[in-house]
């Protein structure tokens, strides 16, 4: 009976999601909601689920002791509990030491040469230029992070709200189509990163073209509504006196510190096998170190102080991490119930093709969540091997299915929020174009995966 209860919870947590523009209800406030209700909750028949699920290892745990309730909540609490938040600790570590690095980078001006491109009046050439920039940084960055940070930029220099919307769009398939394109690019890949479920090089090889196809064609379909040339709002350089005294060499060294530690984050982990968390907080370290000595006189005075964060990164940024780790500790309880693998083996029943898997994955992307998507695809197939074709279709439907609705990711959701966007607009002007270059890409992929 508890288990019904849980994956109760579970489902209307998922309502409670999908209906977040309607409710006007956070929701990571409901995935941390859910995750906690259901550890509770699994708790109170603690001893059923632990004598089911882990008989050996609680056996083991007692050591010839009599079971009592207190002996059942401990061997939870050590080893079933914390198991799940360290794999929820890995992601949010890395997601916050990655965007650390991005916050660093930025308030030193190292982005600062993304202004200068855009300096064209050209309305399909400023497109595809914030397209390829997002596509770029999204795939080397985290997608929120890219998104907000294009958008910021964007919306300073046009002025008109419906090319705003366009340019706003093009961003946030970019952004989740280039987040796709590696492991340390968005949550859903590191998660499959993290569980062994791929390695980095094919994982990226896999997905380069599909992604490519499923960001251009889109992107390429919403620059013919576009006017021939746009209005700028031409931007001074912001003042960095005050805040860097960094010149084009030294923001040059910084980025690529940044970038290119990042870059080596995978061999990191391929010569130690420790957790790519790891490697992440080493490269924040060592462009810490080299921020600090560079700015060495700001850092000695106050100034450093009035450094600040867009309001809108931090709200979003923490949104992320918490809905992270309230989906991961959710689905986490799911599974320890049994429930999941008398779902598997039911299903498998019916399907068990992993195109057909991934072509599901993509409407409920499209309006639960991209990771919260991938998250729940990835406990249906526990014993696919690593970069079986599985992870790479379902890793693709999950992120470009984001796109299809802006309520499926955390960056278009910004977009909504940035530009106040309408969801009508969406469904009429960009629904059908993202989901032709969703299809056309998915094939793709199934050919080169063939």
């Amino acid at each position: 009976m508890t288990t019904y209860v849980i994956v109760a919870v579970l489902l209307f947590g998922c309502l409670m999601v999908v209906t977040e523009s309607l409710t006007k209800i956070n929701k990571a406030a409901v995935a941390i909601f859910v995750g906690t209700v259901g550890w509770m909750l699994y708790i109170t028949n603690g001893a059923s689920f632990v004598v089911s699920q882990h008989p050996e290892q609680f056996a083991s745990f007692l050591n010839g002791a009599s079971s009592t309730d207190y002996n059942v909540m401990e061997f939870i609490a050590r080893h079933i509990f914390i198991r799940h938040v360290g794999q929820a600790a890995e992601i949010v570590l890395f997601l916050l030491s990655t965007m650390t690095i991005v916050e660093i980078l930025s308030s030193n001006g190292c982005f600062d040469f993304i202004s200068h491109l855009l300096r064209t009046r050209n309305s399909r050439h400023m497109l595809w230029i914030l397209t390829g920039v997002t596509f770029f940084l999204s795939a080397n960055l985290d997608n929120l992070t890219t998104t907000v940070m294009m958008l910021t930029i964007m919306n300073k220099m046009v002025p008109d709200m419906r090319s705003r919307m366009i340019f706003g769009v093009a961003i946030v398939i970019a952004a989740n189509g280039g987040g796709a394109l590696t492991v340390i690019g968005d949550p859903s890949g590191l998660l499959l990163w993290n569980q062994g479920a791929v390695t980095p090089t094919n994982y990226t090889l896999s997905m380069a073209i599909p992604c490519m196809v499923a960001c251009a064609l889109p992107v390429w379909w919403l620059g013919r509504a576009l006017p021939p040339h746009v209005g700028i709002q031409w931007q001074a350089m912001p003042y960095r006196g005050d805040d860097t005294r960094l010149n084009s060499w030294q923001r040059v060294v910084m980025l690529f510190v940044g970038i290119g530690g990042l870059w080596f984050i995978p061999t990191f982990h391929s010569i130690t096998h420790l957790s790519p968390f790891l490697g992440s907080l080493c490269v924040l370290a060592l462009l810490w170190i080299v921020n600090e000595v560079m700015n060495r006189g700001l850092m000695n005075s106050n100034l450093v102080v009035q450094r600040g964060v867009p309001s809108a990164m931090q709200y979003g940024v923490m949104q992320m991490m918490l809905f992270v780790v309230g989906v991961m500790l959710a689905v986490g309880v799911v599974q320890e119930t049994g429930a999941v693998d008398w779902f598997i083996s039911q299903s498998r029943l019916y399907i068990n093709d992993p195109w057909l898997m991934g072509i599901a994955a993509v409407p409920v992307s499209a309006v639960l969540d991209n990771f919260a998507t991938l998250m729940a695809f990835f406990t249906l197939s526990p014993g696919a091997l690593p970069d079986d074709s599985y992870w790479v279709s379902i890793a693709y439907a999950s992120a470009v299915g984001g796109s299809l609705l802006p309520i499926g990711s955390v960056s278009g959701i910004a977009l909504m929020k940035m530009e106040r966007m309408p969801m009508a607009w969406f469904i009429k002007n960009v629904f059908v174009k993202v989901l032709v270059g969703i299809v056309v890409g998915f094939l793709v992929l199934r050919f080169l995966t063939f």
